[in-house]
Formats: structure tokens, C-alpha cells, sequence
């Protein structure tokens, strides 16, 4: 299998896109934590919020092929929001499972519920008659 064949499937597309994504999170609440003020909570909203913009961007063109609009970047942002409280709601409910198992079901389940709630409710195809 070559690489243009990879990324002509919408859900590699859409994991790329959130890789990079959440090492722009990391890398900028990084930089925040180092740079600006040692706020855990602070320097994860102000990552989470360039990812978020950035995943939004590039998730509309290039996975789903949409155009940009405030309605589709509201719904987007519910479904990312959602799954950062499901993942920290997760972290607390499921507390005395081992900590890499519990991170590795999350890494690997979230963003595939939420490939499937974009490409169903967030970039919805309306078709016309």
C-alpha cells in the first residue's frame, strides 16, 4: 500500500490532522507553562484553543471538504470539548485501572468516536432532491 492510497481514506486523514493537532497542544501549553506563567489549567485552555482552531481549519478542508462556517465550527467544538470532559471524566470513574491502559483505551477510542460524530453530525452531507 503506497502513501497516496493511505490518504484517500477520510479517517487517516482525520488522525493525521488530529496528531499534529495535539502536538500543537502540547507544544503550545509547553511554551505556555515555560514562557508566560506556571498555570497547568491556563497553559491546557490557551493549547487546547490553537489546536482546536487549527484541527477545525484543517479537519473542514482537507478531511471532510467542507466549507468554513460558524455553525459547523460550533458543532466541532462541542464534539471536541465532549470528548477532552469524556476523557478527563474517564481518567477519575475508571481511577484504579492501570494509568497507561486507561490512557491507551482513550488515545485510541476517542478519536474514533469522534471521526464518527463529525462525519455523521458536524460535517453531515444534506442531500437535496
Amino acid at each position: 500500500m503506497n502513501i497516496k492510497h493511505l490518504l484517500s481514506h477520510k479517517i487517516i486523514r482525520y488522525a493525521l490532522v488530529g496528531g499534529v493537532s495535539t502536538l500543537i497542544h502540547v507544544m503550545i501549553a509547553s511554551l505556555y507553562l515555560y514562557f508566560i506563567r506556571d498555570s497547568i489549567l491556563q497553559s491546557n485552555i490557551i493549547g487546547f484553543l490553537v489546536a482546536y482552531i487549527f484541527s477545525y481549519l484543517v479537519q473542514s478542508q482537507l478531511v471532510f471538504k467542507h466549507n468554513i462556517s460558524i455553525q459547523k465550527a460550533i458543532k466541532y467544538f462541542i464534539v471536541q470539548f465532549g470528548a477532552l470532559l469524556v476523557a478527563i471524566a474517564s481518567s477519575e470513574i475508571f481511577d484504579s485501572y492501570n494509568n497507561y491502559l486507561r490512557t491507551l483505551v482513550v488515545a485510541l477510542l476517542l478519536p474514533f468516536i469522534t471521526f464518527l460524530l463529525h462525519k455523521f453530525w458536524t460535517f453531515k452531507e444534506i442531500k437535496s432532491d
